[in-house]
């Protein structure tokens, strides 16, 4: 399966949701010529969601030739209106947007809503609607400002006005089946271990007989990513633990554990938190903390690289949100909502050549993967942690005492979490230092101490999320050991923003 992405925020989100349903897909940009698309021999297209306008000049279009080609075709939100536009029907401001929860009226199932309700609750994101069907279009379903919500033809050519990739639409997995198996004809058989003997030979295809640089964070990304690379490689990976002073408190020791006396990688550490602190002082500014955070990291890892010979690549853990909150390559038309160090922070003098086989995998899928390739539990499901660290979880100027502040209250609300047997349960769990002040009282004294942040929050992907409705007794064991144990902090909130329309991170 093909998704041709035209800067959906979801794009790689739907390919995520096809690989669910055991059907190898990958992602390729929307205006690909139809000629390599079709040496790609996919069974069936997705054309995805995105932020412009079909009617517009220079808004991204499809290889016609793609879209009368044979193959089945899904249209999804954009996708669906690029769809009727590129076969005659109009499509124009609707007037009032559509966006959020909404419910669709099945009038014709025709396979894509077999064995579903009439009624569907979906999740609409667009400003745009269909006024008229392409010739040999029927309607399919209707909502309450769509008259047209889902078409489809003879052909197979399917469009539907929502997204049934987001949670947000509840049938939408089974709606993604029918179009893979009744539609498409797919069998379901792509499993996470096919991807690892892909990703092998990648690596090997992408090497030869280079040598490799990785650059371990602690976190599963890059452990997953250092383990791939010495499979396909074994003895010419050497892995660096730059401990930037912003790693959460223990973290360098277990990193050295795993990968070095559990899987036998060459592993090397560098103490450069002077130089990131150096690098930092005075920043406020997130984007310029990402910056300055990606170009010092880098730095380091080109001078201890000169140290060692041959060394040509350098392997990171990057995954597929990252990628597409930064607005890379891969992205086409999305628009930038931060920038990850280890994409939009990397400078374009960058010495090495990256190798990054998790590009366009999502957490869970990483997570699978390092099961299977045999890594730690207590690794592969960690929480996952911002590459820039604790920096972007200070909001204001990164010291070394508010570091070290920050450090003591993440580590109790990890701890209390835990305890509380929750923390399989949570996408994320830590604390924000804010830059924030308020007065307080202890024992008999005034005090005037800094604000404390919980964010917990539940999620499939990262793409989307909730808060966590933790139980009122594990905040109040939080809030009270924060406040009791960590000097300067004399007041603790909690978090209840979800994703839309905040991020996870503050930062």
């Amino acid at each position: 399966m093909l998704v041709l992405d035209f800067g959906s925020q979801y794009s790689q989100l739907i390919a995520r949701r096809v690989r669910e349903a055991g059907v190898y897909c990958e992602l390729i940009a929307g205006t690909m010529p139809w000629e390599t698309i079709r040496a790609r021999a996919p069974k069936a297209l997705i054309l995805s969601g995105g932020p412009a306008s079909v009617y517009e000049d220079g808004a991204p279009r499809c290889d016609p030739a793609a879209l009368d080609a044979g193959l089945p075709v899904l249209g999804i939100c954009y996708g669906m209106q690029l769809l009727a536009y590129q076969l005659g029907g109009k499509v124009a401001n609707a007037g009032k947007r559509e966006y959020g929860p909404a419910s669709v009226r099945i009038q014709e199932r025709a396979r894509l809503f077999d064995d579903l309700p009439a009624n569907l609750p979906v999740w609409m994101s667009h400003g745009d609607t269909i006024l008229e069907a392409p010739a040999g279009f029927r309607r399919l379903a209707e909502s309450e400002n769509s008259t047209i919500a889902a078409m489809a033809d003879e052909a197979g050519r399917f469009g539907i006005a929502f997204h049934p990739e987001v949670i947000h639409t509840p049938q939408g997995r089974e709606i993604l089946r029918n179009f893979l198996y009744r539609v498409a004809g797919c069998g379901g058989t792509w499993k996470p271990a096919a991807f690892i003997e892909q990703a092998t030979q990648a690596i090997r295809e992408q090497v030869g007989d280079g040598r490799v640089l990785c650059a371990l964070s602690g976190g599963v990304d890059s452990a997953v990513c250092a383990t791939l690379v010495h499979r396909a490689i074994p003895g010419r990976l050497t892995c660096l633990i730059v401990d930037n002073g912003l790693l959460r408190r223990d973290e360098r020791r277990r990193v050295e554990e795993v990968m070095q006396r559990h899987l036998g990688i060459d592993l090397k550490a560098v103490d450069a938190g002077d130089e990131f602190l150096d690098a930092l002082r005075g920043i406020v500014d997130p984007e310029e903390k990402r910056r300055r955070i990606g170009a010092t990291f880098i730095h380091v890892f080109e001078r201890e690289a000169a140290s060692l010979s041959g060394i040509d690549f350098l392997a990171q853990g990057t995954l597929y949100p990252d990628v597409i909150e930064s607005t890379s390559h891969d992205t086409h038309n999305a628009h930038r909502i931060k920038t990850h160090h280890n994409v939009g922070g990397l400078p374009a003098d960058l010495r090495f050549k990256l190798v990054e086989p998790l590009r366009y995998l999502f957490k869970d899928e990483v997570r699978a993967i390092g099961s299977e390739l045999g890594l730690p539990d207590d690794m592969v499901h960690r929480q996952p942690f911002p590459g820039p660290g604790l920096a972007v979880r200070i909001i204001g100027d990164v010291t070394r005492e508010r570091l070290e502040t920050l450090r003591a209250a993440d580590w109790i609300v990890v701890d209390e979490i835990k305890s509380a047997g929750l923390y399989r349960s949570l996408w994320q769990s830590f604390a924000i230092l804010t830059p924030l002040q308020s007065v307080g009282v202890m024992g008999d004294y005034r005090t005037y101490g800094n604000v404390v942040a919980v964010r917990a929050v539940q999620s499939e992907d990262g793409m989307t999320a909730d808060w966590a409705r933790l139980p009122y007794e594990v905040l109040a064991k939080i809030s009270s050991r924060i406040v009791n144990e960590v000097r300067g902090v004399n007041r603790v909130v909690y978090d209840i923003s979800s994703k839309p329309p905040s991020t996870i991170e503050w930062e």
